[in-house]
């Protein structure tokens, strides 16, 4: 029985190590910043509401749930294939739940959850916002900045993306980053709030990867 016992609480520890490897890191958060601005010359692309997207996930101890948010609209600056400015709004109402079977009424609930004030208050604030304050390459990678803004806080991050550029069409794909919930007062279920919660907490990562397709305006 001991032995049964250890050999199941080392599998446990190796499943845990393994899923802290695997989380994406946290995106760099900052106070706001000036915002990028083009030059004349740039030439502006924009965003295919209809191909575009971020996918999200979060966790919290006995699991994860994950799904989708649209981009109502945006546009991305580009001069001599560098990405000058650009400002995206995202559509809070569209919160989608893709883990759970859309018939299943957990669907209904988790996204109805996900849109009270409980967590993004989608009544209060139906649009989070994405402004570019820049672009730089660090250590072989396009790192894109800008100021988030959700609900009643902005913050700027910096993110990793790939970009491509054929004739009139344009992508931009960032690789799975995180961000701190907290950081933009997101509070149900969040021990940065609460101190009581024991294992009925929510963690405040919660991951997130922007598929842009843009057209040439």
């Amino acid at each position: 029985m001991k032995t049964s016992f250890l050999k199941i609480f080392a599998l446990v520890a190796i499943v845990s190590f393994s899923s802290c490897n695997d989380k994406a890191k946290e995106a760099e958060t900052t106070e706001a910043e000036e915002a990028a601005v083009a030059e004349a010359s740039a030439v502006m692309f924009k965003a295919d509401t209809e191909k575009s997207t971020i996918e999200w996930k979060g966790f919290k101890p006995t699991g994860s749930h994950n799904g989708t948010i649209g981009i109502a609209k945006g546009v991305v600056n580009v001069n001599d294939g560098t990405i000058e400015s650009g400002n995206f709004i995202i559509d809070m109402s569209t919160i989608k739940v893709t883990d759970i079977p859309a018939e299943e009424e957990g669907n209904a609930k988790l996204t109805g959850h996900l849109t009270s004030a409980d967590f993004f208050d989608v009544a209060t604030y139906p649009q989070a916002t994405f402004e570019v304050t820049g672009i730089e390459t660090v250590d072989g990678k396009a790192m894109l900045s800008g100021n988030l803004t959700m609900k009643d806080a902005t913050n700027n991050i910096k993110i990793p993306v790939s970009t491509s550029i054929d004739g009139d069409n344009m992508t931009l794909t960032s690789e799975t980053f995180t961000i701190d919930r907290s950081k933009w007062n997101i509070k149900y279920g969040s021990k940065s709030f609460f101190d009581s919660l024991g294992d009925n907490f929510i963690n405040d990562d919660i991951e997130l990867k922007v598929n842009l397709v843009a057209t040439k305006a």
